[in-house]
């Protein structure tokens, strides 16, 4: 019973893990509106994890306001071969553009859904923007945060193997 129940528990785990990215981007909004700053979810692929950071006005830096959470073993930030994005969520599909460094330099391997503090998500130049997603993957199935211009995140899921996408 045991090998056989092991599909649902990785069904399980990536979906709570795809829940857990939503509400820190939830956070990061609100962290954002009420701190009257800038505040972001940091995901790095290097190491396969994400944290919620916040803009420091005094030191001009960006602080870390939690832990940092890593995917477990097999899932990862990804979408595979899908060409397809969610329904009205992305033109093309891909992870949120890269983070900034606290000069404004691209970090590489990294994706930020950023808010400014009126928790409206932005680009890095602060541009508001309706076209951040976060693509978790364990291989079998396909999870997207996608963020709307009204900074309401919203899950998709859908076989890796197909972009038959459900609204979750």
């Amino acid at each position: 019973a045991v090998p056989l129940s092991q599909p649902a528990v990785d069904s399980y785990q990536i979906a709570g893990q795809a829940h857990a990215v939503a509400y820190d981007i939830s956070l990061a909004k609100m962290q954002a509106a009420s701190g009257f700053t800038h505040a972001r979810l940091y995901v790095s692929f290097t190491n396969n994890s994400y944290r919620v950071e916040t803009w420091n006005k005094t030191s001009n830096t960006w602080t870390a306001t939690g832990d940092t959470t890593g995917l477990p073993q097999g899932m990862g930030f990804g979408f595979g071969t899908l060409a397809t994005p969610p329904p009205n969520t992305q033109g093309t599909i891909g992870q949120a553009s890269a983070c900034l460094d606290d000069s404004n330099a691209a970090i590489a391997n990294t994706s930020c859904v950023m808010f400014n503090s009126r928790g409206i998500p932005i680009d890095g130049m602060g541009v508001p923007t309706g076209g951040d997603a976060v693509y978790l993957t364990d291989g079998a199935g396909v999870y997207a945060v996608a963020v709307s211009i009204a900074g309401l995140p919203q899950m998709w899921w859908t076989p890796a193997r197909s972009a038959a996408w459900q609204k979750q």
